[in-house]
């Protein structure tokens, strides 16, 4: 089936963190399959190359840089090799997260730093050097992969809740300052999406059986867990859907606060 016109990213150039694997490969892909350029990023090499090849496969124009966004000249790096590569930016997502477990009593200042590093002040950091390139053409999308947990959040990821939250409120921020400019800031919240990722956390982490997602699926009210292609689509609305900006999309089964049976 051809991608829908009204959704192409023909000439757009799009950079996506995080996307050597999980949310941001299916972001990533989805973006290239619509025709746009895309920047992957990773800490892998053979896992960003493969997702390269897969947007190459599509027809479209990819390539990969690898790096620790906890580190602020590579977070600038990342949005200048794409301004050299490429030409232009369009479409920068944050999607890169780390996600270790940890509570109140369990979180150390350290701990919490490296994560709100990775998970907020690198969005920050990001934006705000994808915005210079962005203002002097008087266009761009930003779009940022938060969590159903900035709303409250799970006991055991504490600091990654609380930096999803302040992601949020840097969205909604962003989204009000830059419409001068024309450029357009939406964040998705995900609920639980099935990646490698996550089958690693549940059961390296959490300790559970190989089979987890038989007995997770019995939580999900539509009879199956998110994907990353899932995801993707959502991205795809707001990198196409030039009269939104400021939206919190909440992407997700059931009701924040409801109880799992439902």
């Amino acid at each position: 089936m051809k991608p829908d016109p009204s959704h192409s990213l023909a000439g757009q150039v799009a950079v996506v963190t995080g996307s050597a694997r999980g949310i941001g490969a299916g972001i990533a892909k989805k973006f290239g399959e619509h025709g746009a350029r895309v920047l992957v990023h990773g800490l892998e090499r053979e896992e960003g190359e493969r997702v390269v090849a897969a947007i190459q496969a599509l027809g479209s124009e990819a390539a990969l840089l690898t790096g620790d966004l906890k580190e602020e000249a590579f977070c600038r790096a990342l949005i200048r090799h794409a301004l050299a590569r490429f030409g232009r930016l369009d479409i920068q997502e944050n999607n890169a997260a780390i996600y270790p477990r940890g509570n109140l009593e369990t979180t150390s200042v350290a701990f919490r730093d490296e994560i709100l590093a990775v998970n907020l002040r690198a969005p920050f950091i990001l934006c705000q050097e994808a915005v210079q390139h962005m203002k002097e053409r008087r266009s761009g999308c930003i779009i940022n992969i938060g969590s159903v947990n900035a709303y409250v959040g799970l006991p055991k990821v504490f600091a990654y809740s609380v930096a999803k939250g302040g992601l949020m409120t840097l969205t909604t921020n962003l989204a009000n300052y830059l419409t001068r400019y024309r450029i357009r800031v939406n964040l998705i919240n995900p609920g639980w999406v099935l990646t490698e990722g996550e089958h690693h956390v549940q059961v390296v982490v959490e300790g559970r059986a190989e089979n987890w997602r038989e007995e997770a699926v019995k939580t999900r009210p539509f009879g199956r867990m998110l994907l990353p292609e899932d995801l993707a689509g959502a991205a795809l609305f707001f990198a196409t859907h030039e009269m939104v900006t400021g939206a919190v999309l909440d992407y997700e089964q059931v009701v924040t606060g409801a109880p799992p049976e439902l």
